[in-house]
């Protein structure tokens, strides 16, 4: 068996186990399995692992630094991915995360609004748009704040919402959470996850499609399903515990 084999076979075996956690959260909740996507986070491993994973049935992967991430699309671009983007996003890297990104979950402030959808248009494309809630943010004027994992405080996120719907080429698809590790939430990631189901709901109210809701990662994916997210984020439980950056 050669090396390429062996990483399949405990890629298989880890996303059966991970099927087998959501599976089992929706029933808990009573909610369809069909009601929560798995997107599986790649960030600092290689393209070779992202060809395996198509091949075994993922279609959602995500990465958090385009350094990595946009020679990491080029080599996979003949797979039908959608590639989220869900680092803290500088606007000189906007250029080319709106080359290959689907979908940028860490939307947290107007400046990147306005330079995504410069992009966007530029390349021809539309962006799907979430937007980062932190919990832990500091509330200040209009809801700005900052946040340890960056996001935007919930008094922002109706402003933050209408910039999205405006702007040409981006479409506003929901709403995006780290659980928070500071601040009246931290540790209590039910809690932050129902929080931001109801801040979801709000949104829902104005903006009836952005019904995505990303929330939950290796550790705490059932909280999520329990408190209804729509899409987990899962990168150890998938591919291991992730090499060391020099």
């Amino acid at each position: 068996m050669t090396d390429d084999d062996d990483r399949r076979t405990q890629l298989a075996n880890n996303l059966a186990r991970v099927e087998d956690r959501i599976s089992a959260a929706c029933a808990k909740a009573g909610r369809p399995r069909d009601g929560v996507e798995l997107i599986v986070v790649t960030k600092t491993y290689p393209a070779s692992d992202v060809r395996l994973l198509a091949e075994l049935g993922v279609r959602q992967v995500a990465e958090n630094r385009d350094q990595e991430a946009a020679p990491k699309a080029v080599d996979c671009v003949d797979l039908p991915l959608t590639w989220h983007f869900v680092g803290q996003l500088q606007t000189n890297k906007v250029r080319s995360v709106a080359g290959y990104a689907g979908i940028v979950q860490s939307v947290d402030r107007a400046r990147l609004v306005a330079a995504l959808s410069k992009e966007a248009v530029r390349a021809e494309r539309e962006l799907g748009c979430l937007i980062q809630v932190a919990l832990d943010a500091e509330t200040g004027l209009g809801g700005r704040g900052t946040a340890e994992r960056g996001g935007v405080a919930p008094g922002g996120v109706p402003a933050l919402a209408e910039a999205i719907a405006e702007a040409q080429g981006l479409r506003l698809d929901g709403v995006m959470m780290v659980a928070p590790l500071i601040g009246p939430y931290a540790g209590r990631q039910l809690a932050a996850f129902e929080r931001l189901m109801e801040i979801s709901t709000d949104l829902r109210a104005t903006h009836p499609a952005a019904n995505m809701v990303s929330a939950g990662m290796s550790a705490d994916l059932e909280d999520a399903v329990a408190a209804g997210a729509t899409h987990v984020r899962v990168g150890t439980a998938v591919l291991g515990v992730r090499p060391r950056l020099g």
